[in-house]
C-alpha cells in the first residue's frame, strides 16, 4: 500500500531471509567470512549461533549464493527429523535417489556421491538450520557423517546454525565428540544503535528510496529501544511504521508513527 507513496520499488522491511538485503555489521561480516572460509578450506564442522531474528538464516542464504559452482550444497530447514529422515532429506536436496529404505543404504549413497564429487574436484557443504532442535540421536548421526572422509580431505562440510541453546546442547557430555570436531565458531550479536541506523538506511536504499532521512533520529532511537538491535524486530516495527506514515500522510517517519507501530505489534492499540 505504501510503496508508491514513498517511491519504493519493493517493500524494504520484509522478514524473509533475502540475501540481497543482508546488511554486513561487524559481526555479520565476520560470521559470513568464517562460514565461507570453513567450507572452502574443508574445515568439517562449523557452528553459527545467534538470538532469534538475528539474521542467521539470511547469512546462510547469502553464503549459499556466494559459494562457487564447484561447491555442491544442501540446506535442511526442518530439524524435527529422525536420523533416517534427516539422511533422506539430505539426499533429496542433493538430488540423489536411493534404492534402499534404511540408513545404511542412505549413507552408502551419500558416500559414493561425496567421493564422486571429490574426484571431479568439487566440494560439498550441508547447512542445517534451527539445529538447536535436533534431538541427541540425530546430532550423533550428524557427527557420524563427518566420518565420511579420506586421509587428506573432509568430504562433507557441515554448518550447524541455531539459537544460543545450540551451544548448551553441544555442551552435553554425550556430544563431546561432536563438540571437539567443530573448528569454526561464530556468533551473531544484536546490532548497535549506529549499526541499526545504517541497517535501516541500507534496506531503504535497496528498496529504491532516493530521498533524505526517511526515519527521524528520534524515531530510530525508539525503534532501537524496542527492538534491541534484533533485525527481525526492526523489520517488523519499520514495516508497520511505514504503513502508519502512509495512512497519516507523513513524508517522514516520526516517533508517533513508531509508537503506533509498536502498539499495533504488541496488540495495545
Amino acid at each position: 500500500m505504501y510503496l508508491n507513496f514513498f517511491g519504493f520499488k519493493e517493500a524494504p522491511f520484509n522478514i524473509t531471509p533475502d540475501p540481497r538485503f543482508l546488511f554486513f555489521s561487524l559481526h555479520h561480516r565476520e560470521a559470513f567470512d568464517h562460514i565461507v572460509y570453513g567450507i572452502e578450506k574443508r574445515k568439517g564442522f562449523i557452528e553459527l549461533t545467534g538470538e532469534v531474528g538475528a539474521g542467521k538464516t539470511t547469512i546462510c542464504r547469502a553464503v549459499l549464493a556466494k559459494l562457487s559452482p564447484n561447491i555442491k550444497t544442501a540446506l535442511v530447514l526442518n530439524p524435527t527429523l529422525t536420523e533416517t529422515q534427516l539422511l533422506r532429506a539430505i539426499l533429496n536436496d542433493f538430488g540423489l535417489s536411493v534404492r534402499g529404505r534404511d540408513r545404511l543404504a542412505y549413507i552408502e549413497t551419500l558416500n559414493r556421491f561425496l567421493l564422486d564429487q571429490l574426484g571431479q574436484g568439487n566440494n560439498v557443504a550441508l547447512i542445517i538450520d534451527e539445529a538447536q532442535d535436533l534431538i541427541p540421536g540425530v546430532l550423533e548421526q550428524v557427527r557420524l557423517l563427518s566420518n565420511l572422509e579420506t586421509d587428506q580431505h573432509k568430504l562433507l562440510q557441515i554448518v550447524l546454525c541455531g539459537q544460543p541453546e545450540l551451544k548448551q546442547r553441544l555442551g552435553a557430555p554425550e556430544l563431546r565428540q561432536l563438540r571437539q570436531r567443530i573448528t569454526v565458531r561464530c556468533h551473531l550479536f544484536p546490532l548497535t544503535e549506529e549499526e541499526m541506523r545504517q541497517y535501516i538506511n541500507y534496506r531503504l536504499k535497496m528498496a529504491g528510496w532516493e530521498g533524505g532521512d526517511l526515519f527521524h533520529p528520534d524515531a530510530i532511537q525508539i525503534v532501537y529501544h524496542y527492538a534491541k538491535g534484533i533485525p527481525r524486530l526492526v523489520n517488523a516495527v519499520c514495516d508497520v511504521a511505514l504503513l502508519a506514515g502512509y495512512v497519516a500522510g507523513c513524508r517522514q517517519i516520526d516517533s508517533l508513527c513508531i509508537k503506533k507501530a509498536i502498539q499495533q505489534l504488541e496488540g495495545t492499540l
